[in-house]
């Protein structure tokens, strides 16, 4: 099954350096499979052509594959509708979106905006803009030492001044497993309006927007086995239709005159100008593939890896692991003792494995941890034990070298 799997991705196979690509930088971006490749062909070359606003032929076609990815996202995160469903550019612009077109218009002085201290730039920066545009407060949830929220302290956070809490579901630099229904239906009790950052959940775990309850959802295609440039924005119907358009242009009208313009309905009140529509039809292959596979498969096969992987690297006594939590997805974030992340991730990309080695977009979660960086391996379905193997092998020969 691996094998077969694995022959999907057609960059497996290529070589750096003479040597064999181990790629364990998925969450930074996936790989992509042959049938989203292919999408992509397709498009371009059988049915290149403007959507939603031709009669002709081909723009019918385009039109056709473009919202059948909505009706697929749908499904696939069990929106109640097709309104619900936004294409943005991707994480980030979804969340700016849900901060400029909602929080904005819902903010006075006095409230507040609740985050966590584990989340990306992109969960924060947004939030930071617009507490300085509304006199609202931006509050941090502390961690603890393990990588986990520190619950213990939820209620002196999550308060009636709370009327946004904005959360990652799953965390880029550690790997936490947050409990999203729970905190959401804590968040509903004193009033607040929850966000999700599902930028690192959405590939590795089943999402369901209902039975989370979640008012937003966001992820970006890219992360996704899909084409960059592509991303979700889910929001409930009732509150998507109280919110103002984020940009102004085609499509996102229904009539326009010089007095007066009257926006078109949900889900295109959000969708201005040409939509990228190559890459839309490109994340609905990368759904199909991953549906078809099965999240028993992924998550059966990703567990195995960052078991392993925790296991081995727990033996090297000069590596010091960066979240332990005990509910992770398939990250591994460590440092080394003397040795600066960026040598080591030179180091196993000279030996042909491809990690990440930074901040990591996370800049205040290295300060709580008071480091300046680590290395992050992350593990896809589509990796092997002999991999982690490759790995451990590398920051071996990176201890010797610096020995």
């Amino acid at each position: 099954m691996l094998n077969r799997v694995r022959a999907d991705f057609p960059i497996l196979s290529e070589k750096v350096y003479g040597k064999k690509l181990v790629y364990l930088d998925n969450a930074a971006t996936t790989q992509k499979p042959k049938s989203v490749i292919e999408a992509l062909n397709h498009y371009y070359s059988a049915t290149n052509s403007n959507i939603h606003r031709g009669v002709h032929f081909l723009s019918q076609k385009a039109t056709e594959q473009y919202e059948a990815t909505r009706d697929q996202i749908q499904k696939f995160m069990g929106a109640q509708s097709r309104k619900e469903i936004i294409f943005t550019k991707g994480t980030t612009d979804s969340i700016n979106l849900v901060a400029q077109s909602y929080g904005r218009n819902i903010l006075k002085t006095g409230d507040e905006i609740l985050i966590s201290e584990m989340e990306h730039h992109s969960n924060i920066v947004p939030w930071q803009i617009l507490a300085e545009q509304t006199g609202a407060k931006l509050r941090v949830l502390p961690i603890t030492d393990q990588g986990e929220l520190d619950l213990t302290k939820i209620h002196d956070y999550l308060t009636t001044k709370t009327k946004i809490l904005s959360i990652v579901h799953i965390s880029n630099s550690l790997g936490t497993i947050n409990p999203i229904k729970e905190l959401t239906q804590m968040a509903h009790k004193v009033g607040a309006v929850v966000l999700v950052d599902g930028a690192q959940a959405i590939q590795h775990v089943p999402v369901n927007v209902k039975d989370l309850d979640c008012d937003f959802y966001v992820f970006s295609g890219h992360k996704l086995y899909g084409p960059t440039g592509i991303g979700v924005l889910y929001g409930k119907e009732k509150i998507l239709n109280s919110m103002p358009p984020y940009q102004g242009g085609g499509d996102m009208i229904k009539y326009v005159t010089w007095e007066k313009t009257t926006y078109n309905d949900l889900p295109y009140k959000f969708e201005a100008g040409t939509p990228p529509i190559a890459q839309v039809i490109g994340l609905g292959a990368a759904i199909k593939y991953i549906t078809d596979l099965g999240f028993d498969f992924i998550q059966k096969q990703e567990h195995l890896l960052l078991e392993k992987a925790t296991e081995a690297l727990k033996k090297i006594p000069q590596l010091r692991l960066i979240g332990t939590a005990e509910k992770k997805s398939s990250v591994v974030a460590f440092i080394l003792e003397g040795i600066h992340p960026h040598d080591i991730g030179t180091i196993l990309d000279q030996e042909g494995v491809a990690v990440r080695a930074g901040h990591h977009c996370t800049q205040p979660l290295m300060d709580r941890f008071k480091v300046p960086a680590t290395v992050r391996a992350s593990f896809s379905f589509y990796n092997t034990v002999e991999e982690i193997e490759s790995l451990v092998s590398g920051i071996k020969k990176t201890l010797e070298i610096f020995k």
